[in-house]
């Protein structure tokens, strides 16, 4: 697959510039990607005089409740929209009927290759909707990473301007920062900034390497502003220091919030709970690569960044509890995703070469029909560089929450690996309809794994020593059907 494959039209003033007041008060788009090939009423688009489809409109995932900010109009090319009504298992539909919208994607532009795709259901819900969406037993998987004041600013000995973003520290005064500047960098260069004298003793890949008057973390937590993306233009603000940070941060080390975290506060959490659903932790600390565009039309080309990442024995055995027991893992961003699967692989490629022989891939199987899960009994941590798009066989999670994503980055891609190319580029496409506020302050999504993409364990690859994560990941890629996918 190609770059342009993962392609979008995005009107910027759907990029959210700042954050909604209340974190739980974001929309969310849900998609089931498996609902459609069952039971799926046929599609009941009216006409306007001018042969064109009537706008229909969607109502949340509240019992009936109306929805005015979350009318959605039908996509002019593409996709077509059907009002129509499901239940979730033992609901009484009299009860609480959430209307649904059966979106199918064309021949022209979604498809990908695709004879004729099953219906996909959305629907317009809100973040306040979660708890009804999930089920006792299951696990919510999060990213605990905390965010660093990463950007500072600082003057070169003849007054030119210096901006230094953190990537990661790699001791304790020393850092990986990528540097802009009017004017070349070179090494030796000594910038000045308000906490003092930052050196930049040489360039390392696309990046430099830089050492600061004392601990780096600390540094740029006294001196350095909020990172905020490079798509919300405006300066950080006292807020952003709360808001573009999650309730669960406790792990310093990020350059980027794990987005589908901002949408959680102690009122959703405590609904959650009394679900009976659980919660449990990974660490990937987020670097400013994740803001990288993908360069390469070839996606066999593209080099992930390398970002850390810890998964504890307590969040091993809690997903194999959960799997056990037959609940569902739920992974709260596209980080929580890459972490899981990595740990995953990693204990794939340390497991005697018998137990990794390739056999035939086995049917397609639903989320509640999973094979015995392996994660490292001890845990694991190490640097990632997986990249996950369609093909990869997912291991661990069986529903992801996340944000709304770039056009043509690895976290659209991942994404589309999750839940199918077709129907993640149809739900984009209403989103944008909708008026779906885009990227880190903006709304979210809840996409269950698509059936075709379950555990497949016996296509990975065990010649993964070193690099256990991107050995893997490629030989899953080479032995799938050519559909993408991140996050």
């Amino acid at each position: 697959m190609q770059r342009h494959d993962f392609a979008y039209d995005l009107p910027p003033d759907l990029i959210a510039q700042n954050p909604l007041a209340e974190r739980s008060a974001s929309r969310l788009l849900v998609l089931d990607p498996n609902s459609g090939h069952v039971g799926v009423p046929p599609k009941a688009t009216t006409t306007t005089p001018g042969g064109g489809a009537q706008p229909a409109a969607a109502t949340t995932c509240r019992d009936g409740v109306d929805s005015t900010a979350a009318t959605a109009t039908t996509h002019s090319v593409g996709v077509d929209s059907a009002a129509t009504t499901t239940h979730s298992d033992g609901v009484n539909p009299t009860a609480a009927s959430p209307t649904t919208r059966s979106a199918t994607a064309s021949a022209q532009g979604m498809s990908h290759g695709a004879a004729s795709p099953a219906p996909v259901i959305l629907r317009d819900c809100t973040m306040r909707d979660l708890p009804s969406l999930l089920r006792p037993g299951d696990l919510l998987v999060f990213n605990d990473t905390k965010v660093v004041a990463a950007r500072l600013v600082g003057t070169k000995p003849s007054g030119g301007r210096v901006e230094i973003f953190l990537e990661r520290v790699v001791a304790e005064s020393e850092a990986l920062v990528q540097l802009r500047a009017s004017k070349p960098i070179r090494e030796g260069l000594e910038v000045t900034t308000a906490g003092g004298v930052v050196r930049i003793l040489g360039r390392q890949d696309d990046l430099w390497r830089v050492e600061f008057p004392g601990p780096a973390l600390e540094f740029f937590e006294t001196w350095g502003d909020v990172p905020l993306p490079p798509y919300i233009h405006r300066t950080p603000d006292a807020n952003d220091r709360e808001r573009y940070q999650s309730i669960f941060a406790r792990e310093r080390g990020a350059v980027a919030a794990p987005t589908a975290s901002l949408h959680f506060d102690s009122q959703l959490i405590g609904e959650i709970e009394a679900r009976g659903v659980s919660r449990a932790f990974v660490t990937l600390h987020v670097g400013a690569g994740t803001f990288q565009p993908v360069r390469m039309d070839d996606l066999d080309s593209h080099v992930m960044h390398a970002e850390r990442v810890s998964v504890s024995a307590a969040t091993c055995r809690a997903i194999e509890k959960t799997r056990a027991e037959g609940g569902r893992v739920i992974a709260v961003g596209t980080t929580v995703i890459r972490a899981l699967e990595s740990a995953a692989l990693a204990a794939t490629a340390a497991a005697p070469p018998a137990a990794a022989v390739h056999t035939p891939p086995s049917p397609p199987r639903t989320p509640r029909d999973t094979p015995p899960l392996r994660l490292p009994t001890q845990g694991w941590s190490g640097e990632t560089r997986l990249f996950i798009r369609p093909g990869f066989n997912f291991q661990v999670a069986d529903a992801l929450l996340t944000n709304f994503h770039l056009p043509e980055s690895t976290l659209l891609m991942l994404v589309c690996a999750f839940a199918g190319t077709p129907p993640v580029l149809a739900a984009y496409e209403h989103a944008v309809r909708a008026k779906y506020r885009f990227f880190s302050y903006g709304d979210a999504m809840f996409l269950t794994r698509a059936a075709a993409n379950a555990p497949a364990t016996a296509n990975i690859s065990a010649n993964a020593d070193s690099q256990p994560n991107a050995a893997a990941t490629t030989a899953a890629a080479k032995t799938a059907p050519a559909t993408r996918t991140p996050g």
